[in-house]
Protein backbone atom coordinates (compact mmCIF):
# COMPACT_ATOMS: atom_id res chain seq x y z
CA UNK A 1 0.00 0.00 0.00
CA UNK A 2 2.18 2.17 0.90
CA UNK A 3 4.70 1.74 -2.55
CA UNK A 4 1.18 2.84 -3.95
CA UNK A 5 0.78 5.79 -2.09
CA UNK A 6 4.28 6.96 -2.86
CA UNK A 7 3.75 6.30 -6.77
CA UNK A 8 -0.03 7.91 -6.80
CA UNK A 9 1.80 11.09 -4.95
CA UNK A 10 4.86 10.80 -7.35
CA UNK A 11 2.70 11.25 -10.45
CA UNK A 12 0.59 14.01 -8.85
CA UNK A 13 3.84 15.65 -8.43
CA UNK A 14 4.36 14.92 -11.86
CA UNK A 15 1.10 16.45 -13.47
CA UNK A 16 1.69 19.51 -10.82
CA UNK A 17 4.97 20.12 -12.80
CA UNK A 18 3.73 19.55 -15.60
CA UNK A 19 1.14 22.35 -15.72
CA UNK A 20 3.53 24.58 -13.93
CA UNK A 21 5.95 24.05 -17.16
CA UNK A 22 2.74 23.99 -19.31
CA UNK A 23 1.41 27.47 -17.21
CA UNK A 24 4.96 29.13 -17.50
CA UNK A 25 5.11 28.59 -21.30
CA UNK A 26 1.78 29.92 -22.22
CA UNK A 27 2.86 32.85 -19.75
CA UNK A 28 6.05 33.20 -22.18
CA UNK A 29 4.12 33.41 -25.39
CA UNK A 30 1.13 35.57 -24.09
CA UNK A 31 4.15 38.04 -23.19
CA UNK A 32 5.38 37.66 -26.97
CA UNK A 33 2.71 38.72 -28.32
CA UNK A 34 1.78 41.80 -26.15
CA UNK A 35 5.61 42.61 -26.69
CA UNK A 36 5.03 41.63 -30.30
CA UNK A 37 1.88 44.20 -30.46
CA UNK A 38 3.22 46.88 -28.66
CA UNK A 39 5.95 46.89 -31.27
CA UNK A 40 3.65 46.50 -34.31
CA UNK A 41 1.79 49.73 -32.63
CA UNK A 42 4.89 51.51 -32.13
CA UNK A 43 6.02 51.18 -35.52
CA UNK A 44 2.77 52.01 -36.85
CA UNK A 45 2.73 55.27 -34.77
CA UNK A 46 5.97 56.49 -35.90
CA UNK A 47 5.07 55.88 -39.69
CA UNK A 48 2.14 57.67 -39.29
CA UNK A 49 3.65 60.69 -37.73
CA UNK A 50 6.89 60.02 -40.12
CA UNK A 51 4.08 59.96 -43.44
CA UNK A 52 2.06 62.99 -42.16
CA UNK A 53 5.46 64.97 -41.90
CA UNK A 54 6.62 63.79 -45.19
CA UNK A 55 2.61 64.98 -46.75
CA UNK A 56 3.84 68.79 -45.20
CA UNK A 57 6.86 69.25 -46.93
CA UNK A 58 6.24 67.93 -50.25
CA UNK A 59 7.52 69.73 -53.24
CA UNK A 60 4.72 70.86 -55.40
CA UNK A 61 4.12 69.04 -59.19
CA UNK A 62 6.48 69.79 -60.89
CA UNK A 63 5.02 72.76 -62.94
CA UNK A 64 1.78 72.91 -61.07
CA UNK A 65 2.72 76.75 -59.96
CA UNK A 66 3.88 78.31 -63.53
CA UNK A 67 0.82 80.22 -63.53
CA UNK A 68 1.44 81.75 -60.76
CA UNK A 69 1.32 85.30 -60.56
CA UNK A 70 3.72 87.80 -58.25
CA UNK A 71 3.69 90.92 -57.53
CA UNK A 72 5.82 93.49 -55.25
CA UNK A 73 3.97 94.82 -52.23
CA UNK A 74 5.69 95.90 -48.86
CA UNK A 75 4.21 95.09 -46.11
CA UNK A 76 3.85 96.61 -42.75
CA UNK A 77 1.33 99.35 -44.24
CA UNK A 78 -1.83 100.01 -41.81
CA UNK A 79 -4.80 101.99 -42.73
CA UNK A 80 -7.09 103.41 -39.55
CA UNK A 81 -10.10 100.92 -38.25
CA UNK A 82 -12.59 99.85 -40.78
CA UNK A 83 -10.89 102.31 -43.96
CA UNK A 84 -11.59 101.00 -47.11
CA UNK A 85 -8.57 100.30 -50.10
CA UNK A 86 -8.91 100.57 -53.26
CA UNK A 87 -6.78 97.36 -54.33
CA UNK A 88 -5.53 96.60 -58.37
CA UNK A 89 -6.01 93.28 -57.89
CA UNK A 90 -9.61 91.70 -57.15
CA UNK A 91 -9.27 89.61 -55.02
CA UNK A 92 -6.24 91.80 -53.48
CA UNK A 93 -3.13 90.26 -53.12
CA UNK A 94 -1.18 93.06 -50.38
CA UNK A 95 -0.54 96.53 -50.03
CA UNK A 96 -2.58 98.62 -47.05
CA UNK A 97 -4.60 96.85 -44.77
CA UNK A 98 -6.76 96.75 -41.89
CA UNK A 99 -4.91 96.86 -38.55
CA UNK A 100 -7.45 94.23 -37.43
CA UNK A 101 -6.54 90.71 -39.54
CA UNK A 102 -9.60 88.04 -40.20
CA UNK A 103 -9.88 85.22 -38.31
CA UNK A 104 -9.08 81.92 -40.46
CA UNK A 105 -11.14 79.51 -41.02
CA UNK A 106 -14.38 79.31 -43.55
CA UNK A 107 -16.55 81.74 -44.25
CA UNK A 108 -20.01 81.17 -46.33
CA UNK A 109 -19.96 85.34 -46.50
CA UNK A 110 -17.83 87.82 -47.99
CA UNK A 111 -14.81 88.84 -46.09
CA UNK A 112 -13.47 92.69 -45.16
CA UNK A 113 -11.05 92.45 -48.08
CA UNK A 114 -8.72 94.26 -45.85
CA UNK A 115 -8.53 92.58 -42.54
CA UNK A 116 -8.16 89.35 -45.21
CA UNK A 117 -5.29 91.11 -46.62
CA UNK A 118 -3.54 91.57 -43.17
CA UNK A 119 -4.05 87.77 -42.70
CA UNK A 120 -2.13 86.99 -45.94
CA UNK A 121 0.72 89.42 -44.46
CA UNK A 122 0.96 86.52 -41.60
CA UNK A 123 0.87 83.80 -44.01
CA UNK A 124 -2.61 82.34 -44.58
CA UNK A 125 -3.84 81.66 -48.09
CA UNK A 126 -7.19 82.95 -49.43
CA UNK A 127 -9.15 80.73 -51.39
CA UNK A 128 -12.15 82.76 -53.00
CA UNK A 129 -14.98 81.43 -54.89
CA UNK A 130 -17.63 82.20 -57.38
CA UNK A 131 -20.86 83.10 -55.40
CA UNK A 132 -22.94 81.25 -57.94
CA UNK A 133 -21.13 77.68 -57.00
CA UNK A 134 -22.98 74.69 -56.36
CA UNK A 135 -23.46 74.12 -52.42
CA UNK A 136 -21.77 70.66 -52.95
CA UNK A 137 -18.69 72.43 -55.36
CA UNK A 138 -18.27 74.70 -52.12
CA UNK A 139 -18.33 71.53 -49.53
CA UNK A 140 -16.05 69.95 -51.57
CA UNK A 141 -13.57 72.76 -51.30
CA UNK A 142 -14.00 72.63 -47.88
CA UNK A 143 -13.30 69.09 -47.91
CA UNK A 144 -9.54 69.66 -49.45
CA UNK A 145 -8.62 72.58 -46.99
CA UNK A 146 -7.73 73.07 -43.49
CA UNK A 147 -8.76 75.93 -41.45
CA UNK A 148 -5.13 76.44 -40.15
CA UNK A 149 -3.90 79.92 -41.67
CA UNK A 150 -6.37 79.38 -44.45
CA UNK A 151 -9.42 81.31 -45.85
CA UNK A 152 -12.42 80.02 -47.58
CA UNK A 153 -15.17 82.85 -48.66
CA UNK A 154 -17.12 83.59 -51.96
CA UNK A 155 -15.68 86.51 -53.74
CA UNK A 156 -18.23 88.97 -55.76
CA UNK A 157 -17.54 89.20 -59.74
CA UNK A 158 -14.70 86.60 -59.22
CA UNK A 159 -14.27 86.17 -63.17
CA UNK A 160 -12.92 82.15 -62.61
CA UNK A 161 -14.77 79.49 -60.46
CA UNK A 162 -11.92 79.78 -57.45
CA UNK A 163 -8.69 81.72 -56.98
CA UNK A 164 -6.07 81.09 -54.57
CA UNK A 165 -3.88 84.14 -53.30
CA UNK A 166 -1.25 84.75 -50.41
CA UNK A 167 0.79 87.44 -49.76
CA UNK A 168 1.99 89.00 -53.48
CA UNK A 169 1.38 85.76 -55.36
CA UNK A 170 -1.98 84.55 -57.27
CA UNK A 171 -2.94 81.74 -58.93
CA UNK A 172 -6.49 81.38 -61.12
CA UNK A 173 -8.03 77.77 -60.82
CA UNK A 174 -10.33 75.85 -63.22
CA UNK A 175 -12.23 74.86 -60.43
CA UNK A 176 -13.00 73.31 -57.30
CA UNK A 177 -10.91 70.13 -58.46
CA UNK A 178 -8.38 71.59 -59.72
CA UNK A 179 -5.19 69.77 -58.37
CA UNK A 180 -3.13 72.73 -58.64
CA UNK A 181 -5.30 74.20 -55.34
CA UNK A 182 -3.31 71.58 -53.36
CA UNK A 183 0.22 72.50 -54.79
CA UNK A 184 -0.32 76.27 -54.27
CA UNK A 185 -1.56 75.65 -50.52
CA UNK A 186 1.60 73.61 -50.11
CA UNK A 187 3.62 76.09 -51.46
CA UNK A 188 2.53 79.74 -50.24
CA UNK A 189 0.70 78.87 -46.56
CA UNK A 190 3.93 79.99 -44.20
CA UNK A 191 5.87 80.41 -47.38
CA UNK A 192 8.86 81.85 -48.18
CA UNK A 193 6.67 85.06 -49.55
CA UNK A 194 5.35 85.34 -46.00
CA UNK A 195 6.23 89.36 -44.14
CA UNK A 196 4.81 87.80 -41.08
CA UNK A 197 5.14 84.21 -40.41
CA UNK A 198 3.71 82.59 -37.65
CA UNK A 199 1.54 85.60 -36.63
CA UNK A 200 -1.74 85.09 -35.16
CA UNK A 201 -4.21 84.24 -37.90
Amino acid sequence: MGSNAQRRRKEREQKVAQMRRDDSSRSRRSNTLVTIGLVAAVVIAVGGVFWAVQAGTEDPTPGALDEVQTFSYDAGKHTTDNEPVDYAESPPVGGEHDPTWETCGFSDDELDQEKAVHSMEHGAVWITYDPALAAEEVQTLKGRLSENYTLLSPYPDLGAPVVASAWNTQLILDGVDDPRLDDFVTEYRQGQQTPEPGAAC
